[in-house]
């Protein structure tokens, strides 16, 4: 028994390689690779980078001159192009390209590198370069750098609006800025997302204004959005941001009439975050007579009375600040909130006990 179903499986066996035709490409295994693959991203603003290259080692061989030669266009990597992807328009090299994934070949020199993006992005490596696709090409002076076994990208610098690329190998780097323009690349974000599941809200609209507000945008378009904003919904957040600019742009009648019509709606939080955003400003006595008028207008809340103390010590009027701490103490019943407000006081009474020793 055991001897026929050993040669049954045998037979089974060869039956199956008889099938496979003796000329036919079976498929390679998967071994590692002598460079291996590598990417490395960066945001910048709501701009994505990604460099996807292989990393080449030194293994103790001549780079510069030699394995690299001068003159001669070089992959800037191993095996596959190398290549940039930027997911918005972008600068670089003082040349305007928009969004796409971009080829990227060196010409090393001994003193000077030029740096090309080609439109083509599949080559393999620089053997098919054709200076014709070139979409951008720059200068570059390389310098001296310590020593980095494979070929390395990174990301450095990196600011709202722009960072560096910076390639490492070998005992040699060089480095090149991809600029991006902060408040197009946002605005024309907004206007697709406004496009989603949050038009149908005012918060979505207000946000959108109030980029274009805070960042000295296109104040045009954040008009418009603070108008949809309050189409929607009329809020005490959205008559100020619209009020705010159409201060910035020299109406500033209508934004005071706006801001009363705003103060006419505001409920107790809006009234509450509008003093803590003074405060942020360090508008001290703004946000004292705003949080007083919210605790004459809701003489019931203990946070009220909270905020108030908190302002009031900002000031430097510690009296004043723990009769409204201390009143705030007496009407919550969270446990939490007691042990905070208890530990304030606890503290201001201590600095009061310091300064007159």
């Amino acid at each position: 028994m055991r001897c026929s179903f050993f040669r049954g499986g045998l037979l089974a066996g060869a039956l199956v390689l008889a099938a496979v035709p003796a000329t036919a490409q079976l498929p390679p295994l998967d071994v590692p690779q002598a460079s291996p693959a590598a990417s490395v991203s960066q945001r910048i603003g709501l701009t994505d980078i990604t460099i996807t290259y292989h990393r080449p080692a030194v293994n103790n061989r001549k780079i510069w001159g030699e394995l690299v030669p001068y003159d001669q266009v070089w992959r800037a990597g191993a095996n596959e192009n190398t290549t940039i992807e930027v997911s918005t328009p972008f600068t670089i090299g003082g040349k305007q390209l928009p969004a796409g994934t971009y080829g990227l070949h060196t010409l090393p020199g001994q003193s000077n590198w030029s740096v090309m993006l080609s439109s083509t992005s599949t080559a393999w490596g620089s053997f098919s370069y054709d200076e014709k696709e070139d979409v951008a090409r720059f200068q570059v002076q390389p310098k001296p750098a310590d020593m980095e076994e494979r070929l390395e990208y990174r990301f450095e610098n990196p600011t709202d609006d722009s960072v560096d690329v910076v390639l490492q190998w070998e005992k040699l780097a060089l480095s090149f800025p991809i600029k991006i323009d902060l408040n197009a690349t946002v605005t024309a974000s907004l206007q697709k997302q406004l496009r989603g599941l949050g038009r149908f809200g005012w918060q979505a609209w207000n946000q959108a204004a109030q980029w274009e507000l805070q960042h000295n945008g296109d104040l045009a378009q954040g008009l418009k959005w603070a108008d949809q904003s309050i189409t929607t919904q009329k809020t005490f957040a959205n008559l100020r941001t619209k009020a705010a600019i159409l201060e910035k742009q020299g109406d500033t009648a209508q934004a005071e009439a706006l801001r009363a019509d705003a103060m006419k709606i505001a409920n107790e939080n809006d009234i509450n975050l509008y003093g803590y955003s003074l405060l942020g400003q360090k508008k001290t006595d703004e946000a004292i007579a705003v949080f007083r008028k919210n605790v004459k207008d809701h003489p019931d809340s203990w946070n009220t009375y909270d905020s108030l103390g908190e302002a009031l010590a900002a000031k430097g009027d510690k009296k004043a600040a723990v009769e409204s701490y201390s009143k705030a103490l007496t009407m919550t019943s969270d446990p939490v909130q007691k042990k905070r407000i208890n530990d304030i006081l606890a503290k201001m009474k201590a600095e009061a006990v310091g300064t007159k020793s």
